[in-house]
Formats: C-alpha cells, sequence, structure tokens
C-alpha cells in the first residue's frame, strides 16, 4: 500500500503537467486561428545565388478550406491554389487550365519555396494527434517561452517523429518550432519575430523557415495585414471560382 500511494503521488502531478502542455497548445492553436481569415503576405525565397519575392492574398476557412491568390511577380500574377480538405488544385492562366495536383506532385516544392504542396492540404490536429510535454523554459526573440514537446499518436497520420513548439508564457505566441523525422534528425524550423497586432491580435509577423542541411537556404513570409472571422461562403472556394478571383 505504501509503494502504491508513493506511486500516485508521483502520478499526480505528471498528470497535471502532460494535461497543461496540451492546455497551452490548445490556446496557441486558438490564438494563431480564426472561424475565416483573409490576409496579404509577401513571401521571400532565398538561396546561395539569388533571391525571389512573391506578394499574395489568402483566405481561409477552418482546417479544410483555403485559396492563395499570387498577385506579384507579374510572371506569375493571377496563378490560384485551392485547397479543399486533401485536394489541391491550380489554375495557371497563362495555359488557362485548372490542374487538380496529383499525390506524385505533393512532395513537390511550393512556387519554388521552402513549403511543399503537401504542406498545403495539412490537417493534422496540434491538439487531438499528438501527447504533449513541457519540458522546460527558454527564451525566444527576448519572450519566455514554455518548450513543449509533441510526439504523434500511434494512429495519427503524420511524418514527423517529434515535433518542438516554444510557446511564448503571456500572450501564447508560437515563437519557435523544430520539426524531426522518424530518426531523430531535425529537418526544418520556423522562426517567428517581429510581434504586432495583426487583425486585432498580437502575432509574429515574420516566420522564417530554414532547412537543416541547406546552407544559406530560407524562406520568409511576412504579413502586411490580416482579418479574422468575416464571413466567408463555402462556395467562394469551388473549383470553378478559381478563375473569377482578383
Amino acid at each position: 500500500m505504501r509503494h502504491l500511494i508513493k506511486t500516485l503521488f508521483f502520478l499526480i502531478p505528471l498528470t497535471s503537467i502532460a494535461q497543461d502542455a496540451r492546455g497551452i497548445i490548445q490556446k496557441v492553436d486558438e490564438h494563431a486561428r480564426g472561424k475565416t481569415s483573409l490576409a496579404e503576405m509577401s513571401i521571400v525565397t532565398t538561396r546561395p545565388k539569388w533571391t525571389r519575392t512573391m506578394e499574395l492574398k489568402s483566405w481561409t476557412k477552418g482546417n479544410d478550406l483555403a485559396l492563395i491568390l499570387i498577385q506579384k511577380p507579374a510572371k506569375d500574377k493571377g496563378i490560384v491554389f485551392l485547397k479543399r480538405k486533401k485536394e489541391v488544385w491550380n489554375w495557371l492562366p497563362s495555359l488557362e487550365r485548372n490542374i487538380k495536383l496529383p499525390p506524385s506532385m505533393m512532395s513537390q516544392s511550393w512556387m519554388g519555396t521552402d513549403f511543399t504542396n503537401d504542406d498545403l492540404v495539412e490537417e493534422s490536429s496540434v491538439v487531438e494527434e499528438y501527447d504533449h510535454t513541457i519540458l522546460g523554459s527558454e527564451q525566444i526573440d527576448g519572450r519566455d517561452c514554455h518548450k513543449i514537446q509533441m510526439i504523434p499518436k500511434a494512429d495519427a497520420a503524420i511524418v514527423w517523429g517529434k515535433v518542438l513548439i516554444w510557446a511564448d508564457k503571456k500572450d501564447f505566441l508560437q515563437m519557435k518550432v523544430e520539426f524531426y523525422d522518424e530518426d531523430g534528425q531535425l529537418n526544418s524550423t520556423i522562426l517567428g519575430s517581429e510581434v504586432k497586432m495583426l487583425g486585432g491580435r498580437l502575432l509574429p509577423s515574420r516566420l522564417t523557415m530554414t532547412p537543416a542541411q541547406k546552407t544559406g537556404q530560407k524562406t520568409e513570409i511576412f504579413y502586411r495585414s490580416l482579418v479574422f472571422d468575416k464571413p466567408i461562403d463555402d462556395r467562394f472556394f469551388i473549383p470553378e471560382n478559381m478563375t473569377k478571383i482578383k
């Protein structure tokens, strides 16, 4: 009985910590996501010998619906991507063709960036499909953060072996994310910075994605504006609408 009491005594704080870690991730996710969003942003892709800038608008509704319109550079103006659950369509105005991307293209680079086409349809829930543990505290960009480890659950369709997230303790901002493969090797890092008010919420306005094994390579997202929770009809997110977006 004494050993049982001692075991239960140590299990109580561990359970509490796990619940706190999950709760923190849930607050971070809710803070960054609205029922809908309309964003204007620039994406800068850097390689050792060149740099490329795109300007675009994006509309989202929940996890399943998203539409992206490329506005600059001129040669890519009018290109549209549409996500409906796990399917992605691509409108190419120069060819006047609407293409549904096959599975073989999902792992390819999206518009030459460090993101892939598969990143557009990522549907995993950071709250429901991982087990969460607080590993400690660290400062990121001058902000005190919880360092939280997320391990995919056995039945989750997730390619990562683990994900580490640094969540701001005060404002529940996602300040840093590290993605590890199933062998425990670091694959890429996303770092948030330049925190400001966007859409009435305090958020990092700059996200820098850096591949682990590619020197001199990165992709940066700069948010110019964000609007949350403005009603968007589901019919906005249909292939027939892609040619009409301005």
